[in-house]
């Protein structure tokens, strides 16, 4: 007789996030908190967030998305944060502890598989939290089940690397020393894998998600010096691990080459570079 081992979903993803990935952002979280905020804000604007609704957030990290969604929806409203990271949910339960808020609950779930009560949400939203399932489908069909009628879904999520400054100017650097990796599957659970809007597109369409809304939307990231820049593409780019087995004369070399092109986006002391996400909203069924 042959044994099967089962198939848990997204374990790679659930190793990763409680291990070095997790750490590793749990180290760098208020930084990088501090850089991608603006999106957030962005995609709850567009959610028209109403006192006393009920939110879902994917992906919540360490609970800054949460408590911003939390005080928008008010002490009638509710929120629950789900991420499939143990050492990300302890660091956001403290600080919605802190934030001295009530109206906020957090699960260790994932989103592709966790049993929510049906039609229980008015709002699923994430902030860059929603790109690694391997099987979108499914979790998308979960996520569509826990909105009641009418519910919304409002999202942002990264486009091509290329798209992105904060992507290329460091991996130019890099390739001027060393030989980068070969690019992986686009469709690969990871922070690109809804960089193509045509398949999130197919995506939310398949899991009976209507009035979608894919649109380009463009913040400032940066605004510090150049060293503070510099330091901090090379811990929270693609640079981060390209970097960690290499040798420090190599290290050396790249942070001196990323600094000369960063130098080029420096006015007044501070270095600012164009960020791009895709900005997608939908809605279930009246």
């Amino acid at each position: 007789m042959t044994l099967h081992t089962p198939v848990i979903a997204n374990a790679t993803q659930r190793e990763k996030w409680n291990t070095e990935t997790g750490s590793r952002w749990l180290e760098r979280h208020a930084i990088i908190d501090q850089q991608i905020a603006p999106f957030g804000r962005r995609a709850m604007d567009r959610a028209s967030i109403q006192p006393g609704e009920r939110v879902l957030d994917v992906g919540c990290g360490c609970g800054e998305t949460t408590v911003e969604l939390a005080r928008r929806v008010g002490h009638s409203g509710s929120i629950l944060g789900v991420d499939i990271s143990a050492q990300l949910i302890e660091a956001a339960r403290a600080l919605a502890q802190k934030s001295d808020l009530e109206n906020v609950h957090f699960e260790e779930a994932d989103a592709q598989t966790y049993p929510f009560p049906a039609a229980s949400f008015d709002l699923i939203f994430s902030r860059f939290g929603i790109m690694f399932f391997d099987d979108p489908d499914a979790a998308f069909h979960n996520l569509h089940s826990a909105l009641r009628q009418g519910g919304r879904l409002a999202f942002v999520c990264w486009p091509a690397p290329r798209e992105n400054q904060f992507v290329t100017i460091p991996l130019a650097a890099a390739a001027r020393h060393i030989s980068l990796p070969a690019p992986g599957d686009p469709d690969a659970p990871g922070p690109f894998a809804f960089a193509d809007a045509d398949r999130v597109q197919r995506i939310l369409s398949r899991s009976d998600f209507a009035d979608i809304e894919i649109e380009r939307v463009i913040e400032k990231v940066g605004g510090k010096s150049l060293e503070e820049t510099t330091n901090m593409l090379l811990q929270l780019g693609p640079l981060d691990e390209i970097l960690a087995g290499l040798d420090g004369g190599t290290k050396h070399a790249v942070r001196a080459d990323l600094r000369a092109a960063l130098s080029q986006f420096e006015t007044s002391g501070r270095v600012s570079l164009d960020a791009v996400a895709w900005l997608v909203t939908a809605r279930t069924g009246a």
